[in-house]
């Protein structure tokens, strides 16, 4: 049953103002809860409508998920996940949705929607990213864009799950969609985050759509049956006709795109960030490449003026510059939270320098010329207390130089004891002391990597039309097996990062067999093809070599 709609008022001045800078402490703001939208086939979704009190026509900002418009606010939710700390949001603001104590007062209309076939909305299967929910994305601006309340002017924003919707949504091409921030969320489900490099996540993955595809503990309504994504992904483990299902077609994408990426999400939210604005067709697009965390920097003050810059330009037509700014805006990160933007036309950088590093399996090192050499290394595929159970290279820098975009490990391996390898990539960065220089990772971790890649051998075809020298694209279409002594080249996306490096600092690549961090709420890949041992071959015919994408400073 539909709720009736909850009417109330709020003024700012008695909510949590961190985010009102500048505004009216008394402005009033009507929150109109459970108000029902009809999709195209008669289903009704229910959203949170926060609107000024002045009467009048306003642009509006749309946020779709599964978790519960009712989710505000998330305090809870946050304080569970270590080093996330205070953010400065109202107490009406949702799970990672944009907050209407703030937007509110700057001139627009928020509104949260839930997806259908959860919480109280009306629909009878629930279904991660499916063509269903981009049509509802589509129906759900030109609802907005039909109220008395709005101008007609609708945007989107919103992080993670927000953001992939908003990819799906903006596929559709919604009339009335003028604007979309998707800040740092995916939009290849197979890819991006039902596995890594072919290897399926055991640990995040698995523990949140396992925790919430129900109708009693989890966000499924009442009644509703959700299609089961842990079963998907152990039964599904190739790419195929379902998972492409889920993917969007970025190039029919034509409304304004600012689309934001962090260093500190790669293997959930990194690579389709970049995916999307390189391959949305939108000819006003943005991309913002940051290094530090995803929800401190989303709410932060210079966050949250990017973001009204963004929208106040593309939903309330004013002319402040933004068309002007140059399309790709990167931190490069020389220490934790502690970096420099640098700006550029597109992206990847043009005029990127990508230079082999040359493995030597001999002495571990990285070396800028080819090695003639022949040699191999061999270590334990599984972690271990009595051998070698992983292997470093390392490389020293003689001038400075910002490694900014993607990286490519290629690899002549075989495999003895196994006919498949699963191979886990990091990059780390160390100061010209000696120490290691630490930066935000996923899931809050205050120790990580530079940068970080995976690969599971039997996955390496690549899709020789989408890959480029620097980025291999892999099809996930067919296992290739290893043979017995076969050695065979591989090549492994490390995903995009950005670190500045100067003469004396370090480059060390870690490869082995098992997850390079582990720790709580981060994603695992457990159920691992890997025995006996790996074998890397360098040297000679074996060009084994890390391609680096060097921009002068």
């Amino acid at each position: 049953m539909i709720p009736e709609i909850k009417i109330k008022t709020i003024t700012v001045s008695e909510t949590r103002t961190w985010n009102t800078y500048g505004v009216d402490k008394e402005a009033q703001i009507i929150f109109e809860e459970d108000v029902a939208a009809e999709m195209r086939d008669g289903i009704r979704l229910m959203t949170n409508v926060f609107r000024p009190a002045d009467e009048g026509k306003y642009p509006a900002i749309l946020s779709l998920a599964p978790y519960g418009k009712h989710s505000y606010p998330p305090d809870k939710q946050f304080e569970r996940i270590p080093n996330v700390g205070p953010l400065p949001f109202s107490e009406y603001t949702g799970w990672e949705m944009p907050d209407p104590v703030y937007w509110v007062p700057n001139g627009y209309v928020v509104v949260g929607a839930d997806c259908r076939a959860t919480n109280e909305c009306e629909g009878e299967h629930f279904a991660h990213f499916d063509p269903q929910m981009s049509r509802d994305f589509h129906d759900l601006v030109e609802w907005i864009a039909a109220q008395p309340w709005c101008d007609g002017n609708v945007g989107s924003n919103g992080v993670s799950y927000l953001a992939a919707s908003q990819w799906l949504g903006a596929s559709e091409n919604p009339p009335h969609l003028k604007a979309a921030i998707p800040w740092e969320g995916f939009n290849d489900f197979y890819r991006e985050h039902v596995t890594h490099g072919g290897m399926p996540d055991t640990n995040f993955y698995r523990e949140i759509w396992g925790r919430r595809m129900n109708s009693e503990t989890g966000f499924i309504a009442k009644g509703a049956t959700a299609e089961d994504a842990v079963g998907e992904q152990k039964n599904r483990p190739l790419m195929d006709e379902f998972w492409r299902s889920k993917h969007p077609d970025l190039t029919r994408i034509n409304t304004a795109i600012l689309a934001v990426a962090s260093w500190a999400t790669a293997g959930l939210h990194t690579r389709g960030s970049i995916e999307g604005f390189k391959q949305a067709g939108s000819e006003n697009k943005w991309l913002y490449g940051h290094g530090r965390k995803e929800w401190e920097t989303y709410y932060a003050r210079e966050g949250l003026e990017i973001q009204k810059r963004f929208l106040d330009c593309f939903l309330k037509g004013q002319e402040n510059g933004w068309r002007e700014t140059p399309r790709v805006r990167i931190e490069v990160r020389d220490h934790f939270y502690d970096g420099r933007d640098r700006y550029f036309d597109d992206f990847p950088v043009p005029e990127t320098d990508y230079r082999p590093l040359y493995l030597n399996a001999a002495d571990g090192s990285l070396n800028d010329g080819i090695v003639d050499t022949q040699s191999q290394i061999r270590y334990a595929a599984l972690k271990s207390e009595s051998e070698a159970d992983s292997t470093t290279w390392e490389y020293t820098f003689s001038e400075a130089v910002d490694l900014i975009g993607h990286m490519k490990l290629k690899l002549w391996v075989s495999a003895e004891g196994s006919d498949d390898m699963d191979l886990h990539l990091a990059v780390k960065k160390f100061d010209k002391h000696g120490n290691e220089v630490y930066f935000p990772d996923f899931q809050h971790v205050e120790q990580g990597l530079a940068a970080s890649g995976w690969l599971r051998v039997s996955h390496r075809e690549l899709d020789e039309k989408k890959s480029t020298p620097w980025q291999p694209w892999l099809k996930h279409e067919r296992f290739l097996r290893l043979a017995p002594e076969e050695i065979v080249p591989c090549e492994v996306e490390i995903l995009a990062s950005a670190t500045g490096f100067r003469a004396g600092d370090k480059l060390q690549l870690i490869v082995q067999g098992y997850d390079i961090l582990s720790v709580y709420n981060r994603f695992k890949h457990e159920e691992t093809v890997n025995q006996g041992h790996h074998v890397i071959h360098t040297g000679g015919e074996f060009d084994s070599h890390l391609l680096i994408p060097a921009v002068a400073v």
